[in-house]
């Protein structure tokens, strides 16, 4: 057994590849349109997964764009995605200049919780040992639900 992916359904492509490609810094590795069947699948990995995804299709996040416009709700079953960071600080100052809300900021250093257009809760954990506290975060207050 192997994992390939997680399929993440978006309501609005551009702004969802804004989200995930230029602000979260994944990387778009394959992309298939059906005009028959309505859809858009857009692969993406994480930079460092990029080798290993383009060889073996996986580690992966499937968006699954439908054309025809629909209302997704979403369950508690589903928690979140997870990505390993180089520096927690610099990505969340990134996504916030993005227009990004930051809704558990990295307080310690090591782990913070924005979610993406469509709402899917995304985790960022600090690569290595948590980097030393430091403003705006250390006293930045938790926003929203993550």
């Amino acid at each position: 057994m192997r994992y390939l992916h997680t399929m993440v359904r978006v309501t609005d492509l551009d702004k969802s590849l804004h989200f995930y490609c230029d602000l979260l810094g994944l990387k778009e590795v394959r992309r298939f349109s059906s005009a028959k069947g309505r859809y858009t699948l857009v692969f993406l990995c994480a930079p460092a997964d990029e080798e290993l995804a383009k060889e073996r299709n996986a580690p992966l996040i499937e968006l699954t764009y439908n054309w025809d416009r629909e209302v997704y709700t979403g369950g508690r079953s589903f928690g979140h995605l997870a990505y390993r960071v180089d520096n927690i600080y610099e990505l969340c100052e990134r996504l916030m200049r993005g227009g990004v809300v930051i809704n558990r900021p990295p307080r310690d250093g090591h782990m913070a919780f924005v979610r993406s257009p469509d709402n899917i809760s995304i985790e960022l954990l600090q690569e290595g040992d948590h980097l030393p506290p430091a403003e705006p975060w250390a006293s930045m207050p938790n926003t929203g639900s993550w």
